[in-house]
């Protein structure tokens, strides 16, 4: 069996009759150690190329903000490519380019793995706001408590001694 990814160019071309998808993804990760290193002069170039690696997949970039130790982005996956490649693609990619195009960035990582939240049609809206609001939300709460509560709140199991590895 060949287990090599179509490439994301053909991928946006696959049609099959009677296939119709709607695969709305929260994506919240950290940089690696949650290191402060997501600023003012590296974010908005970053969106943009993150938001261009997942238009490459197939899918489409709706919302994307940071703090200067994690990221969120609500995006459209795409039906040819699962979860777990999607974030393989863009993390490797965007950290590739951030130790390109940033030099001074050299510590520059992301932390291994990240969490992935669907979201229904109906709660678009709400998790757009919540992107959107990240500097007012962590005025109040934490990274590390946010996650958690992600967790909890999607019926997650995790163990504390794993979680921030």
């Amino acid at each position: 069996m060949n287990n090599t990814l179509v490439s994301p160019g053909r991928a946006k071309g696959i049609h099959v009759a009677g296939t119709f998808t709607f695969i709305g993804m929260h994506f919240v990760f950290s940089t690696k150690n949650r290191v402060p290193l997501l600023d003012n002069t590296i974010h908005e170039r970053l969106f943009s190329y993150i938001g261009g690696i997942i238009r490459e997949l197939g899918g489409k970039l709706i919302e994307i903000n940071s703090m200067p130790e994690h990221i969120h982005f609500y995006a459209y996956m795409p039906k040819t490519v699962s979860v777990s490649k999607f974030m393989e693609i863009v993390k490797t990619n965007s950290s590739k380019w951030v130790h390109d195009s940033f030099p001074n960035k050299d510590k520059f990582g992301w932390q291994d793995g990240y969490g992935a939240f669907s979201v229904s049609k109906s709660a678009e809206d709400t998790v757009i706001q919540y992107i959107r609001n990240q500097q007012e939300h962590h005025r109040k709460k934490s990274f590390q408590e946010e996650f958690v509560e992600f967790l909890n709140r999607h019926g997650i199991e995790y163990d504390e001694n794993y979680i921030w590895r």
